[in-house]
């Protein structure tokens, strides 16, 4: 079914055999860096320049350019891009981008029931998988649905991600947890189980797009300079959370310190320095790039400033050479720091865009006029 950033993890579902089940059924199939501790260990190691996140004076959108509603005009301009804390999110390299305006948030049930009233469209997790598509899996098997976070109700070992993630039949957008979930009363959560194409599909009705991978982050940022939070410099400064993560024991056992066991209604923390909400944790968030491990590296060799980078023209993952990804951006309420840290600025996910599930969703962008 597809690619699934599952806490930091990027796990490829298939329909294949399944060891644990003797039957076929959604195979995911783990590719994760567990490289965090060692990673922690390099930040503070910094760019050789000391230039900071300059914006750009020329792109202030006018007083006469009205404001999108519910959006945020993000100035543009130039930033250090990447992380300490994972491979994949290094070297450190200069970005320029040039303004936009971004959602305030992450997009919505409300939002996207709206959506869907419009245009009577059928989401991805809400389509029965086609037989030519899964030569050789019964028929019975063919149920559409996602992969939902099951908790296991002991601690187990984190090297097999099945005994917390589970798919679900019937488990789609309107059904979280499966068929008898319901959004009703979560109007303003984030909506989820969101594949690639679905996002499009709302951004093209919306008349906006999804953000570059650069644009996230450069938002995500708040006008800091390579700090390792969205905030600043402390995960909980002055005893706050600040975002959706995970607190206790991962995955048997959530404390839910922060006030949320699962995904929160959106705006529940304290916005960035551009006015934006849930940029890290909450649910990851879909990009148009392609995913590639190494495109940090290759975009330094290239030397001097990126404008505007639209991402790779292809995808490549060593642990799954031949699947093809996108970059998720922010984290999610399952990451921590003993599996997955990735609410940390900078950090990537990785998604194949045939693929949501229960902690996956998106914001759109929409290009601003310079100012003369």
């Amino acid at each position: 079914m597809g690619t699934l950033v599952l806490g930091g993890l990027a796990v490829a579902g298939w329909w294949g055999w399944s060891k644990g089940t003797s039957r076929w059924s959604p195979v995911p199939s783990l590719t994760c860096d567990m490289g965090i501790s060692a990673a922690k260990a390099n930040r503070g190691v910094e760019p050789q320049t000391s230039q900071l996140v300059s914006e750009s004076p020329r792109t202030i959108p006018t007083a006469s350019q009205q404001t999108p509603e519910g959006m945020v005009w993000i100035p543009g301009g130039e930033f250090w891009m990447g992380a300490d804390d994972f491979p994949d999110a290094q070297p450190w390299h200069r970005v320029y981008v040039d303004g936009f305006w971004m959602d305030k948030t992450e997009v919505t049930n409300e939002q996207f029931a709206k959506f869907v009233k419009a245009t009577d469209y059928v989401t991805v997790a809400e389509r029965a998988p086609r037989a030519e598509d899964f030569p050789g899996a019964p028929p019975e098997n063919l149920v559409a649905g996602s992969v939902v976070f099951s908790p296991p109700d002991h601690p187990v070992k984190l090297n097999d991600h099945f005994q917390w993630w589970s798919y679900v039949n019937g488990a789609d957008w309107q059904h979280p947890e499966g068929p008898k979930s319901s959004i009703k009363g979560r109007e303003r959560y984030p909506v989820v189980h969101i594949a690639y194409e679905d996002a499009l599909a709302y951004a093209k009705w919306a008349g906006k797009r999804l953000p570059t991978e650069a644009e996230f982050e450069f938002a995500q940022r708040g006008r800091l300079d390579r700090k390792p939070y969205a905030w600043g410099d402390e995960f909980k400064p002055g005893g706050q959370f600040m975002a959706n993560t995970f607190q206790g024991h991962f995955p048997d056992k959530n404390t839910k310190e922060d006030g949320y066991a699962a995904v929160a209604p959106v705006a529940s923390f304290p916005p960035n320095g551009y006015g934006l909400y849930d940029m890290a944790g909450n649910v990851w968030e879909w990009t148009s790039d392609w995913y590639r491990h190494d495109y940090y590296r290759l975009l330094v060799g290239q030397g001097l400033v990126t404008r505007n980078p639209q991402g790779p023209v292809d995808s490549f993952d060593p642990s799954e050479p031949g699947v093809k990804k996108k970059v998720h951006k922010g984290g999610s309420f399952l990451c921590t720091d003993q599996y997955c840290a990735r609410y940390i600025a900078g950090g990537r996910g990785k998604g194949e865009p045939d693929t949501g599930t229960n902690h996956l969703g998106f914001r759109l962008v929409r290009p601003g006029a310079d100012a003369p």
